[in-house]
């Protein structure tokens, strides 16, 4: 799993849970639609980061290891658990 990007993920993942709480004092608080979305995606691209982070680290430790050191049925699982979260991502 993750090993020496875990600090540095988690970081990321609690600033984006106080980016939330903001969106969520924006809203109650009544302010301008346009300046809530702008923050909705700033979230969103913070989530994209840390998918594309933990996609990566997937592909470089779990991925790769049963590509080398892995049986048949191992890399098959393998490809079939990304071709299932690609197919997810694009629905």
């Amino acid at each position: 799993m993750i090993r020496e990007n875990k600090p540095r993920l988690l970081n990321r993942l609690n600033r984006l849970e106080g980016q939330v709480r903001g969106i969520a004092r924006m809203i109650e608080n009544d302010r301008y639609c346009i300046d809530v979305l702008t923050q909705l995606q700033a979230a969103r691209a913070a989530i994209r980061v840390v998918e594309t982070e933990m996609l990566k680290e997937h592909i470089d430790h779990c991925v790769t290891t049963a590509m080398i050191s892995g049986g048949e049925e191992e890399r098959r699982a393998k490809v079939a658990e990304l071709v299932q979260l690609l197919e997810r991502a694009t629905n």
